[in-house]
């Protein structure tokens, strides 16, 4: 962003950067002429130099005087030192002490970008400077898009703060901003002071201006203070502290931060199951990492809010997608070379103000895990993957659930194949609680038999698979360009028998989305509640294109499942009801494609088609078509039966080296025979952002859905299901004077595949 080598035109690069040499260095002097009556003062003329250490100073004329190091200098001033470059008509100073005064001054820092103009400028010594009516900015030198105007600007490079006092802040020609003292970073260290303000506005909140404060308070800790003013609700006190704590080794021990956000009294529209109106509401972040000895550390997170709608009503709205529930966690975790233990609890707060808390996950407190993986020989491995847990949640059942998951692994082959081979035993018992025969699969019963028979259930079975595969690749050439082409045919069989589950509970399993990688899992549920059961085959099948620089220019796979006894471990639809087992020859066939046509075009797909069913059961294709240095455009489809259709584009559309366009849209079917189905546009987000050496400037505009239902849970409050927001911001960034702003960026990342 910043012009090559934007110094002033006289600065020597081979002088010295070491002020600590000044002392002890003679000073060389070169001249055409010198005149010297008593040989102490020299009057000298003609390209005349003063050269000692990292002090280099050029006129016209210069009168020197040897002994006391006195100077005066006239035309054409030059001076450097480690520090700063200067330019002036006139000057006079001393060489011992680095003092000086110079007239009509240019000057420049060289350790950051601050530059500008003086009437008069004073060295008080080799780490302080003062400039009188003065300007200071850090855009390139003679290219100055905003800078202020002072009546006096002190530099303290020992500290890296600068102070400005009678200043008037500019961008262009225009003044916008008046005060009369400030002081300001010039290197990178933290300071205190007011970082750049926000102004906003959201359908929820309405217009909003923020005013952060950061407290440099020592080396290891900070704070900021945010003060923040929303028209539809009123004001808010928000603040951040950080910290790092030692240990006696001086080392740091603990690290973590304090968010806290507080609503004396709330006077904006009530909506949702909480009642806010009129109420003090909060929000608190805490998180913690703590060293307790070698190996083991404490990691702990509090994320708590007032009610259920304070994210809704709140929430930043530009950099964070919709959020359902806060977790907070408290756990022991250590580990060695070869394994891994932690043991602690995780809670969960519903933020979805149109639910009830029955949509939460399970409470896990506490828990317990213990994993390893030990090499028995170079080619075999043994581990385990256990776990115990205490399942908490209100009209639910509840209970203990332990799970032993031992296995031997090994593995044999060469570039060209591998075998591995892979043996486990699953083992996972439960200690259910008092009055579990009143409960269903999803909460309390009102009629019928529980599934639930028995107390203390379990589950054991051997697991045993064997993954395969050959590579084998030769030389090709398309479309005038060699390339290296591999073929890689996979097998991978896995056996599990069957064992009844229908009177286990359901604490944390879920059906996980077939996808390439589950093509090749020993389990299609999540948790441990479930394990399917397995005879079956997996054929799939890889190709790659390699050019001679070794990038992958394609990638292609299809494959497989084939199975040779029914899926009878199946999730229930009901209170006490479970699916029937499948019938099912084979999967649904999986193809994914990585195409690289170019380093401008980048094409992805996957696929999914369901033989069984002989319809689509997924489909994805993601386009990318770069622009420049840093414009892109990205085009995408994503279908899932009976769960979404979207359509999505996104783009960053360069207009000039300084300005570009941003924007997103996503558009949903409906879909058909879900009455609660997400459809229409999802989000859209259209913006400009000018970048450029000194300044960033970005204006965004974001209309998306807040909050929802989307098929899950209880109905919500009130015949609208999806709630949209529109929200706004602007944002400067006048760089070197401090924060770096950044609320918006972190949307255009998120939003915009590629964006830089």
């Amino acid at each position: 962003m910043c012009r090559p080598n934007a110094l002033l035109e006289f600065y020597d690069p081979t002088l010295g950067k070491n002020p600590d040499l000044r002392d002890t260095s003679p000073i060389e002097v070169h001249a055409r002429h010198v005149d010297s009556s008593d040989k102490s003062v020299y009057h000298l003329s003609g390209e005349v130099k003063l050269q000692r250490a990292d002090q280099q100073l050029q006129a016209d004329r210069i009168d020197y005087n040897n002994v006391s190091t006195d100077y005066e200098a006239q035309g054409d001033i030059r001076y450097q030192d480690a520090g700063q470059l200067l330019a002036a008509s006139h000057m006079v100073g001393n060489s011992d002490a680095s003092r000086g005064t110079a007239d009509d001054v240019r000057y420049q820092m060289l350790d950051a970008r601050g530059n500008g103009v003086a009437r008069q400028g004073q060295l008080l010594d080799a780490q302080h400077t003062r400039y009188s009516m003065a300007t200071y900015s850090t855009c390139d030198v003679g290219h100055h898009l905003w800078e202020f105007r002072a009546s006096s600007i002190t530099l303290d490079q020992d500290k890296g703060v600068g102070v400005a006092r009678n200043a008037t802040m500019r961008l262009g020609r225009v003044p916008f901003l008046y005060l009369p003292y400030f002081t300001f970073p010039i290197d990178h260290r933290r300071k205190s002071g007011f970082l750049y303000p926000t102004i906003g506005h959201t359908s929820r909140s309405g217009y909003e201006i923020s005013t952060p404060y950061y407290l440099n308070l020592a080396p290891n800790y900070d704070a900021t203070l945010d003060p923040r003013l929303y028209s539809l609700r009123g004001p808010m006190l928000a603040g951040e502290f950080r910290y790092l704590l030692p240990d006696r080794s001086g080392q740091v021990n603990s690290t973590g931060q304090l968010n806290v956000e507080f609503v004396p009294h709330d006077h904006g529209d009530n909506d949702g199951l909480a009642n806010t109106s009129g109420n003090q509401r909060y929000l608190i972040k805490f998180s913690d990492t703590t060293k307790l000895w070698r190996g083991w550390q404490l990691t702990s997170s509090l994320n708590h809010a007032s009610d259920s709608s304070y994210l809704y009503d709140f929430g930043n709205s530009l950099s964070h997608a919709a959020v359902y529930s806060l977790a907070s966690n408290a756990a022991i975790v250590g580990g060695g070379q070869w394994w891994n233990a932690s043991f602690g609890g995780t809670i969960y707060q519903n933020t979805n103000p149109f639910v009830t808390d029955a949509v939460l996950p399970y409470r896990k407190a506490p828990y317990a895990t213990f994993n390893m993986d030990v090499p028995l020989a170079p080619w075999l491995d043994f581990g385990m993957d256990d776990s115990a847990v205490a399942f908490r949640k209100n009209g639910q059942v509840e209970g203990q659930r332990e799970d032993l998951y031992p296995y031997l692994a090994a593995d044999f082959g060469t570039p060209a194949w591998f075998v591995r081979p892979r043996l486990a035993y699953r083992y996972t018992a439960y200690q259910l609680n008092g009055g579990y025969q009143n409960h269903g699969y999803f909460g309390l019963l009102g009629s019928g038999s529980s599934p639930f028979t028995q107390q203390s259930p379990s589950r054991a079975l051997p697991i045993a698979s064997i993954d395969s595969g050959l590579v084998f690749d030769r030389s090709t050439s398309l479309f005038g360009n060699s390339y290296t082409q591999t073929l890689e045919p996979r097998l991978f069989y896995l056996y599990v028998p069957y064992r009844n589950q229908n009177d286990l509970p359901l604490f944390d399993t879920t059906l996980m989305s077939f996808d390439y990688w589950q093509l090749f899992s020993p389990n299609r549920f999540s948790g441990a509640d479930r394990q399917m059961n397995a005879n079956n085959l997996t054929e799939a099948l890889t190709t790659r294109l390699l050019d001679d620089d070794g990038v992958e220019r394609l990638s292609a796979s299809i494959g497989q499942i084939r199975y040779f006894t029914p899926q009878r471990v199946q999730l229930p639809t009901g209170q006490n009801s479970v699916a029937a087992p499948t019938d099912w020859a084979g999967s649904a066939y999986v193809a994914q494609l990585d195409l690289r046509l170019s380093d401008k075009w980048r094409l992805g797909s996957t696929y999914q088609w369901n033989p069984n069913t002989r319809a689509t059961g997924m489909g994805a294709l993601e386009l990318q078509r770069r622009l420049g240095s840093d414009g892109i455009v990205n085009l995408a489809y994503h279908y899932r039966r009976g769960l979404l259709e979207q359509y999505s584009v996104s783009a960053v559309y360069p207009v000039s080296e300084r300005w570009r366009l941003v924007g997103s849209w996503t558009y949903a079917e409906p879909i058909k025979g879900v009455s609660k189905s997400l459809s229409g546009t999802i989000e859209a987000m259209a913006g400009v952002e000018y970048d450029s050496c000194c300044v960033s400037l970005r204006l965004v505009d974001r209309n998306y859905v807040n909050q929802g239902n989307f098929g899950i849970g209880p109905a919500p409050v009130g015949s609208n299901l999806n709630k949209r927001d529109n929200a706004i911001l602007f944002e400067v960034v006048f760089k070197g004077l401090g924060s770096s702003g950044g609320q918006i960026e972190p949307l255009l990342h998120r939003d915009i595949l590629g964006y830089q």
